[in-house]
């Protein structure tokens, strides 16, 4: 399967796929001494007088850039709940468990390049191996102590670096390998539907899926992976992709039915031109401009794009998940999507979706969650209507073969055999016969004929 990378991310082609990340890494300083911009492209808050005043969080300089825990109010909520006891699986290219602001919040994982639990899911692949580190640290970081930062008083975490949306929640890292082949590496359409299942399997709640592709469709061997985190009701998270990496439609998986997908919004909470996409199939949307998060080694990096976006997403159904435990999957997203402030076109439209998320609103005892069903639809159903015709089972050596799903083959006895009527000789016979009977039924006819008409003359 052929990669290739794009100047800001990599692009998916065919069936191939790409970190949803207008990637344009700041590195940061394990400890930065200023709150004051990078020079990255993508970095820094915007000085611009349109620019609302956002009150920064509290703490050290790395803190003072995640605007969106003041701007969206999650730092209200954290009296309410921290996402503790709740699992989220980030599907992706591994996350450093030993980094400052992520230790005691990942556990062992998975790597599905290869198909092993050798590495846990902690070490990096592909041609962004920080990329992982980023989405997780957005969504459980916990901050760490520099010795100097003042604590924050009532608040969960330590003062200094990454603080996550939901910073008690547990991470379980799922490493893909993007972007690179080795003869170890096994291919996308094996990777993603094994990291799916190995989520679902291993207690995940929550499913991120920061990557992406430019088609709308999917490999057929993703299909029943994603209908059994349908079944088991974990929610799938998956971010929409970027126009400025090359994506200027939403594609697979962020197009499966059942996906909670996430567009990007600026800080201005318009529509990002350069890091969001656009398509029917996007849920809702969040802050995916001037973002930072955690990278390997203790450092920290500035980046952009719907990578971003969809973990704020998925911290916030961890947040909903914790204060209210009876709640199905299916009902979480649709506190999400009920709950979300309209904008664009009224209703659900290809830039927003249902709108840009509002987190007090979604963790509100008055908003709507009694639906029995996935308000963005059941893989299962769509599987049932889209591949009823290619169906098929391919049996193992200890099962019953199989003709077509749902058909047993059963053995029969061979057929005696019986001498064709042309090889036993009297064939000639039954011709002539046939033959001097076809004669005589014309002979007779034709005397029956005459003799009337011989009659008929001595009448006159």
């Amino acid at each position: 399967m052929a990669f290739r990378r794009l100047p800001t991310g990599t692009a998916l082609l065919a069936s191939s796929l790409a970190l949803a990340t207008a990637l344009a890494l700041g590195v940061l300083p394990a400890r930065a001494t200023t709150a004051s911009p990078s020079a990255s492209a993508s970095a820094s808050p915007s000085t611009l007088a349109s620019v609302p005043t956002i009150a920064a969080p509290k703490g050290d300089s790395i803190r003072a850039r995640e605007y969106w825990l003041t701007q969206y109010g999650f730092t209200d909520l954290w009296s309410e709940t921290t996402g503790k006891g709740v699992t989220v699986a980030v599907i992706d290219t591994g996350v450093d468990g030993t980094h400052q602001d992520l230790t005691g919040n990942v556990v062992s994982g998975y790597d599905a390049s290869t198909g092993t639990t050798k590495n846990k899911g902690w070490k990096g692949l592909g041609v962004e191996p920080e990329h992982g580190t980023l989405v997780a640290s957005v969504i459980a970081g916990h901050g760490h102590n520099d010795g100097t930062t003042p604590a924050n008083s009532g608040e969960p975490g330590e003062s200094a670096g990454m603080i996550g949306v939901a910073p008690d929640a547990t991470i379980l890292p799922i490493s893909l390998e993007l972007g690179t082949t080795s003869a170890t590496t096994r291919s996308v359409d094996e990777q993603i539907p094994d990291a799916v299942r190995y989520a679902v399997d291993h207690g995940a709640d929550i499913i991120n899926l920061s990557v992406g592709s430019d088609k709308t469709s999917w490999p057929e061997s993703w299909d029943s992976a994603f209908a059994y985190a349908e079944e088991k009701g974990v929610i799938i998270i998956a971010s929409a992709g970027n126009r400025g990496a090359g994506l200027t439609q939403v594609g697979a998986p962020a197009t499966m039915p059942g996906v909670l997908t996430v567009g990007g919004v600026d800080k201005n909470k318009q529509d990002s031109w350069s890091s969001s996409s656009q398509g029917i199939s996007i849920a809702v949307s969040a802050p995916s401009e001037s973002m930072i998060g955690a990278i390997p080694n203790n450092k920290y990096a500035t980046w952009s794009g719907t990578s971003a976006a969809a973990p704020i997403v998925a911290g916030l159904a961890a947040l909903i998940m914790e204060k209210y435990p009876d709640l199905t999957g299916n009902q979480v997203i649709q506190r999400i999507i009920e709950s979300s402030d309209d904008a664009g076109a009224d209703g659900r439209d290809a830039l927003y979706g249902y709108g840009i998320i509002n987190p007090k609103a979604a963790l509100a005892s008055s908003t709507p969650d009694d639906t029995d069903t996935n308000p963005l639809g059941s893989m299962s159903d769509w599987i049932s209507v889209h591949r009823k015709n290619t169906a098929s089972v391919t049996p193992s050596a200890s099962e019953t073969p199989v003709h077509q799903a749902g058909e047993t083959i059963t053995e029969a006895a061979a057929p005696t055999p019986v001498r064709p009527v042309e090889d036993s000789g009297i064939l000639p016979f039954i011709v002539l016969a046939a033959f001097a009977l076809w004669v005589g039924i014309i002979t007779f006819g034709s005397i029956h004929q005459l003799t009337n008409i011989i009659k008929r003359s001595r009448r006159r």
